[in-house]
Order: C-alpha cells, then structure tokens, then sequence
C-alpha cells in the first residue's frame, strides 16, 4: 500500500504536513489543543513557578498542551511527530519528556511494525496444528491496518483504529526471570462490527522468534498510543 498523499498546512504552532483525506489519518495522530487566552494567563502555569509574565517576561504556549509559561518552563523545541509538525516545536517541561519517549517508538517500534514479524494464526479456541500456515503481519505504511499474507490461507486486516484490546501471551520464564512473550492476542471490531479476536502466536519451530517478540512488544507500545489518544480526543 502506498503512502497518503498529504499536503503542508500552517496553524499558530508551526507547519504540519497531514493527509489530504483525513479517512487517512494516522490512529497514533493527536489533535493540536487550543491555546489557553493570554487573558487567562497572568503567572507561570508550572505550579512550581508561578512567576508573574510582564514586558520582560514574556508568554510562551506548549504545543503540546497549549499552557502558557515561561521561557525557564517551555524552552526547549523537540519533534513532536504525533501532531505532524515538520520541524521540532516549543514543549514545556513536562510535556518535552512524552514526546521524547514517544518519539522512540516512531523512530524504532513503527518501523518494526511495518517490517512484521511471522506468526502462526488461530480465532479463540483453536489450537495450533503443524499444518497451520505461517502468516507474515505487518502494519501498512499508513499504520491504519494490520495484514497477515500467507500463500495458503486468508484472514481479515485488523483496522488499529477499531483494536479494543491486546493482551500479551507468555509462555515461562527467561534466564533472568523475565517473562518470555510467546503471542499476542488481538480483540477487535471487524467490518460487520461485531466483536472478533486472533491470536498471534510464534512458532516452536520458527528460525525468527527474536523477530516476533519485537513485533509483539511494539505492538503492545501503539496500541497504548492509541488508547492515549483516544482518551485525549473524549469530549
């Protein structure tokens, strides 16, 4: 699938490159927050501040969260990917350290997504037979889809959008007494929306299991974006 055509739009906050069709939006995509009126704002919004803004002390709005603060509160401009700005932005404090760690999982979790990883399918309750074909899932270049391609068998993409759940499957523990991922289980609306869950599970067999368990963990790290997001978006 190839990429969203997209166009450069200009708000307040800086340039930002979005689709043209907003049906291609990213699921990772945040909305830009309003700004907080320079009316409202008299004093530092870090409560650990509070220092009084005048013609010395000047405003400056997060882009991340729209607060006001000073320039000690909100000075530094990292990329802030999950709003489309093309170059980085103005971020308070607290806001700058989200946008960090997310920004890892842009710059490595999204590609692992998009490379995929191989796992064997089944819907709940099915077990896994040695016949069971191989499916290669991997996100498509608009991260709005989850496919599994297989020379044998089918199944339905997964919409991230419409994910509900994942939960990650296990199986003992490593040397270190860490648990030792084995699938990932996916429960979803399909394109009746009625409820649906597969399951992902790597191979006893497979030469790529190290590949499937960075798969399953990135995985996990977008649909928690997603969660997030959808939380941020509730009226």
């Amino acid at each position: 699938m190839s990429a969203p055509e997209k166009k450069l739009v200009r708000s307040k906050s800086g340039l930002r490159m979005i689709p043209v069709n907003n049906m291609d939006i990213s699921p990772f995509t945040v909305s830009e927050p309003p700004w907080v009126p320079d009316s409202e704002c008299l004093v530092c919004m870090n409560s650990s501040c509070r220092v009084k803004f005048d013609f010395r002390r000047r405003r400056h709005h997060c882009r991340r969260c729209g607060r006001c603060f000073c320039n000690s509160c909100c000075e530094s401009k990292v990329p802030l990917i999950r709003m489309c700005f093309i170059d980085p932005v103005r971020q308070c404090n607290v806001c700058v350290e989200i946008s960090r760690k997310e920004n890892e999982f842009f710059d490595k979790h999204l590609k692992t997504l998009c490379n995929g990883g191989d796992f064997v399918l089944k819907e709940s309750g099915e077990e896994i037979e040695d016949s069971c074909s191989t499916f290669r899932c991997k996100l498509t270049t608009d991260n709005r889809t989850v496919t599994f391609d297989s020379n044998h068998d089918k199944h339905e993409p997964v919409q991230m959008a419409k994910l509900e759940s994942v939960q990650i499957l296990t199986s003992g523990v490593d040397s270190e007494g860490n648990m030792v991922a084995s699938g990932i289980a996916m429960k979803y609306h399909n394109h009746n929306s009625d409820k649906n869950m597969v399951k992902l599970v790597i191979s006893p067999t497979s030469t790529t299991k190290r590949e499937g368990q960075m798969w399953i963990a990135a995985m996990q790290k977008a649909f928690k974006l997603i969660h997030e997001a959808r939380m941020t978006e509730k009226p």
